[in-house]
C-alpha cells in the first residue's frame, strides 16, 4: 500500500509527521516543484518523500490537504481515480451551498475525482492538535472518518489505527459527514472537537 497527502501547508506537515512518527513512507506533494519543499520534507523525517504531483497521485491511498478551492486542480492530476482512495481533509467554510448544488462539500469533491472512494476524514482537528502525538494520557485522540463507501471507510480507520489514533466511523457523507464538514458559514458539530478514546 503506497500513501500521498497533496499540500503541504500546516495540515499537510502535521499528516506527514503521523506518517513519520510511525516510521511509514509517504510521498508529499503541491502544484510547486518538489524542491520547493523538500528542506521541510526533509526536517520531518527520512520517510516523507517529495514528489512532483503527476507521481504523488500514483499512490493507492491520498491524502487531500488542500484548499477547497483548489481540489480541481488536484483533480485534473489523472484522467480516473479508479482504483484510488481519497481522504478528503478540505474545509468548505465559507463556501456558499449553492455552489455547491446543495450537497456536502465531500460529495462535490467526490465528483471531481471520478471512479475514486471518498473518504472525510482527519478534517475536524485543527493543525496544532493534529501535529501532536495521538497518544494521549493512555487515551488516542480520535478522528471521525465519514464515507459512502464502507470498505474504504474501513482502510483508513486501519490506517488512521496504524498512526496511532481512535477512527470513529460516522456513516455517509450525508448523513454523520455533516457533522464534520461546514456549510456556508457555519462549521459542523465535531469540527474542532479535540477528543480522546479510552479503552
Amino acid at each position: 500500500m503506497s500513501y500521498a497527502i497533496i499540500g503541504f501547508g500546516n495540515i499537510g506537515r502535521a499528516l506527514a509527521k503521523a506518517f513519520a512518527r510511525k516510521g511509514i513512507e509517504v510521498a508529499v506533494a503541491t502544484t510547486r516543484d518538489p524542491e520547493s519543499f523538500a528542506g521541510d520534507a526533509a526536517a520531518i523525517g527520512p520517510t516523507i518523500v517529495p514528489k512532483k504531483l503527476a507521481d504523488a497521485v500514483k499512490a493507492d491511498i491520498i491524502f487531500l490537504a488542500v484548499r477547497f478551492e483548489s481540489h480541481p486542480d488536484v483533480a485534473k492530476a489523472l484522467s480516473t481515480w479508479k482504483g484510488k482512495t481519497i481522504v478528503d481533509v478540505t474545509n468548505a467554510y465559507g463556501v456558499p451551498p449553492e455552489d455547491l448544488g446543495g450537497q456536502p462539500s465531500s460529495k462535490f469533491i467526490a465528483q471531481a475525482f471520478a471512479g475514486g472512494r471518498l473518504v472525510k476524514g482527519f478534517n475536524h482537528l485543527i493543525a496544532a492538535s493534529l501535529d501532536q502525538d495521538p497518544a494521549v494520557h493512555g487515551g488516542k485522540r480520535v478522528v471521525f472518518l465519514a464515507s459512502d463507501d464502507n470498505a474504504a471507510a474501513a482502510e483508513i480507520g486501519t490506517l488512521a489505527e496504524n498512526l496511532g489514533f481512535s477512527p470513529i466511523k460516522l456513516g455517509g457523507l450525508s448523513e454523520g459527514g455533516l457533522l464534520v464538514q461546514a456549510r456556508g458559514n457555519s462549521w459542523g458539530h465535531l469540527i474542532f472537537k479535540d477528543l480522546v478514546k479510552f479503552d
